[in-house]
């Protein structure tokens, strides 16, 4: 399977988190292959899973990093929002009981 640069970003904070092995299994992610992320991320950083197997060519421009800043924003207010919802859903149901 392929994921894409956005979802093993977030599996390596995830992963930074929680612990690598809780991670993997919440992802339904091989450990080894999250293993791996992790240590593409840590030795590339921000040129990590340009994809392709291609690196980027040379330093990217103000404008490309504040796209990746504002994505990366995006996408942990999104998996704030699934937080909060599956929280609102949780005190939901035990004021019912």
């Amino acid at each position: 399977m392929k994921y894409d640069k956005a979802f093993k970003e977030d599996a390596v904070r995830l992963s930074q988190e929680v612990g690598m092995k809780q991670a993997a299994a919440q992802l339904g992610v091989n450990y080894n292959t999250l293993v791996c992320w992790n240590r593409t991320s840590r030795e590339n950083g921000q040129y990590a899973f340009v994809g392709s197997g291609h690196k980027q060519d040379g330093p990217i421009t103000p404008e490309q990093l504040r796209i990746q800043e504002l994505e990366k924003e995006l996408a942990e207010t999104k998996r704030a929002n699934e937080i909060l919802k599956e929280a609102l859903g949780f005190f939901a149901e035990s004021r019912k009981r």
